[in-house]
C-alpha cells in the first residue's frame, strides 16, 4: 500500500510562518513487516521538507537503513513535561543504518537535492505512534533549516528546553 502524504499533513509540524511549498512531501510504503519512507527534496521556506515525525511507543528498538539519497535523522528524548531532555542528529547517506530507541521521537529531513529513501524494519500500528506533543509544539526542539547556503539548526520557540545537539 503506498500513502502520499500532502502539505496540509506536514502544516502542523512547520516553524511558524513557513508555507508548505511541497504539495506532496513524502510517501510511505507500507508491507505487514515493514515501511519505506520517500521523502522528496526541496525545502517549506528556510526549512528542509521533512516527514512528520512520532514518538514510539513500540516497546523495542527501530531500525532504519537509508537506501538513497542523503539527509538527517533527528531523535529525540523528552521528558515528563515534554520539554526535550536530549536531542540527536544522525547523518543519512545510502548504506547508513541507525538504531533508534524505544520512547524516543524521530523524524527523517531530507537535505539533499534527490529524494530520501528509508527502509524502515518494522511497520508500527498507530497506537505505537504519539504524534500529540509534536502537534502541541510544533515539531521538534530545533528546526533544520538553509541559512547562507549551509544546513543549520533553528530553535522552537514552543520549548523552554533546547539540549545541546549531539551528533553521531
Amino acid at each position: 500500500m503506498i500513502i502520499v502524504r500532502k502539505t496540509a499533513d506536514l502544516k502542523p509540524f512547520l516553524m511558524k510562518g513557513v508555507k508548505g511549498e511541497i504539495k506532496e512531501p513524502y510517501s510511505l510504503i507500507k508491507s505487514n513487516t515493514q515501511l519505506i519512507f520517500v521523502v522528496s527534496p526541496g525545502r517549506n521556506g528556510i526549512e528542509f521538507n521533512k516527514t512528520m515525525g512520532y514518538f514510539s511507543n513500540f516497546p523495542g528498538m527501530q531500525t532504519f537503513q537509508c537506501l538513497y539519497g542523503s539527509g538527517i535523522l533527528i531523535m529525540q528524548r523528552n521528558d515528563q513535561l515534554d520539554e526535550a531532555k536530549e536531542f540527536k542528529v544522525v547523518s543519512l547517506n545510502a548504506g547508513r543504518q541507525v538504531l533508534v530507541p524505544a520512547s524516543w521521537g524521530m523524524c527523517l529531513v531530507n537535505t539533499g537535492n534527490n529524494f530520501l529513501v528509508v527502509l524502515r524494519n518494522s511497520f508500527l500500528d498507530a497506537k505505537y505512534k504519539d504524534v500529540k506533543s509534536l502537534v502541541a509544539k510544533k515539531g521538534f526542539a530545533y528546526y533544520i533549516v538553509e541559512k547562507k547556503g549551509e544546513i543549520s539548526f533553528a530553535k522552537n520557540p514552543n520549548y523552554r528546553v533546547h539540549p545541546q545537539i549531539m551528533t553521531e
